[in-house]
């Protein structure tokens, strides 16, 4: 049995490649990366490191030789680049035989209006119509990806948000990690989706479990989208990057990531980390 993960030197991919080495052997595993010298490390623990680039296909063919088992995790950049690039991993997948195919999605994907989901919904669809027993790990949101507004609270910042009363399903990285390494290497998960979940918050209680973490109050600031947009432009976030922070703001208020779940609990046998706990390791990491 080879297991294959790809986007392996990323901030998800090295912990689910973390995760896996606790109980599988590292014969059984090998990763495609898109700069192999990246993945030394991973290779003199004995672990198999491949070249594959989602926009070469020829390399896919390669990287995806032999393997039973694939975890492919989501690409970034928008959403054309994407779909172009994870429906090349998916007909490499198909190509090569692959018998198994677990795919990091977003939450509620085939019915979701978020502004992220028109990739997820396209990469399950081509992944079904493989006829390729699947798994799609429906993440709903990083609790890192609130770093840098965390951090900003640090600094004496109020929480700035333009989500109204939207509520996210926050859990870490590292439980995601854990969920897509049990999918990977345990059996029964064949047609399974799963929407991972932690408990759904709003701006408010998320704001005041920081304030809890920190001892001290943490005032929210409402704002328009607009308002929003000057407010993350004048932290320093860039121009490009402005329409999809604005974006995400808007998908939480109208609820896209609204969707409850206990499976985490499932898979894991544990919900996910509580958020006071999340806070804490990532007050800890960037203080």
């Amino acid at each position: 049995m080879k297991m294959l993960v790809t986007g392996a030197t990323g901030k998800l991919g090295t912990k689910v490649v973390e995760t896996l080495l606790k109980t599988v052997p590292a014969d059984q595993l090998a990763v495609s990366v898109r700069n192999p010298e990246k993945a030394e490390a991973l290779r003199t623990r004995g672990i198999e490191v491949r070249q594959g680039d989602f926009d070469r296909p020829q390399t896919l063919d390669s990287a995806f030789a032999g393997i039973d088992r694939l975890l492919i995790i989501s690409a970034d950049g928008d959403n054309e680049t994407r779909i172009r690039q994870h429906t090349n991993a998916v007909a490499a997948a198909e190509r090569a035989g692959v018998k198994f195919i677990a795919y990091t999605s977003i939450a509620n994907a085939k019915e979701s209006k978020n502004f992220l989901a028109p990739t997820h919904r396209a990469t399950e669809e081509a992944i079904l119509e493989t006829g390729i027993p699947y798994s799609f790990l429906r993440n709903n949101w990083y609790l890192e990806n609130e770093s840098s507004g965390i951090q900003g609270v640090l600094a004496g910042a109020p929480w700035v948000t333009s989500a109204g009363n939207g509520k996210v399903g926050w859990a870490l990285q590292q439980d995601y990690a854990e969920a897509a390494a049990a999918v990977l290497s345990g059996n029964g998960h064949e047609k399974t989706i799963y929407e991972l979940s932690g408990k759904l918050l709003t701006q408010e209680e998320f704001a005041s479990a920081l304030g809890t973490v920190l001892g001290k109050h943490v005032p929210v600031q409402q704002v328009d989208d607009a308002t929003y947009g000057d407010i993350m432009k004048a932290a320093g976030v860039p121009d490009f990057l402005i329409p999809m922070v604005v974006d995400i703001q808007k998908d939480i208020r109208e609820g896209t990531l609204e969707i409850e779940s206990n499976d985490f609990e499932k898979l894991l046998g544990r919900p996910a980390t509580p958020i006071s706990e999340g806070l804490t390791q990532i007050v800890k990491s960037i203080s």
